[in-house]
């Protein structure tokens, strides 16, 4: 069965960091792009990053780029997302996904999501 566990999200204040977790179990993880989406309350799902299988192919929304970091850790079956700078607009549940050999900007592509992780930017 394939699972996607989020962690790391959390409360904190505008200017301040989270790393969130994507662990992954039940596929095979190098053969698969994962992708981090964010819906806030109100709003559409937003695509905000995705890693490619070997982790050289990295994508970001413009609204992230130069304060988000996608990483992943094969061995560990893990993606991280580095987040740098927050703002309160960075307010979302944080959700990962796969199902996918390359990078899609639509949700609707891919068929394994995990739970979501709440982030919650204070200004």
């Amino acid at each position: 069965e394939v699972q996607l566990v989020e962690s790391g999200g959390g409360l904190v204040q505008a200017g301040g960091s989270l790393r969130l977790s994507c662990a992954a179990s039940g596929f095979s993880f190098d053969d698969y792009a994962i992708v981090w989406f964010r819906q806030a309350p109100g709003k559409e799902r937003e695509g905000v990053s995705c890693i490619t299988t070997t982790g050289h192919g990295l994508y970001y929304a413009d609204s992230v780029k130069g304060r988000f970091t996608i990483s992943r850790d094969n061995a560990k079956n893990t993606v991280y997302l580095q987040m740098n700078s927050l703002k309160p607009e960075d307010t979302a549940v944080y959700s990962c996904a796969t199902g996918r050999h390359i990078c899609a900007n639509n949700g609707r592509l891919y068929t394994n999501w995990g739970q979501g992780t709440q982030v919650t930017v204070s200004s």
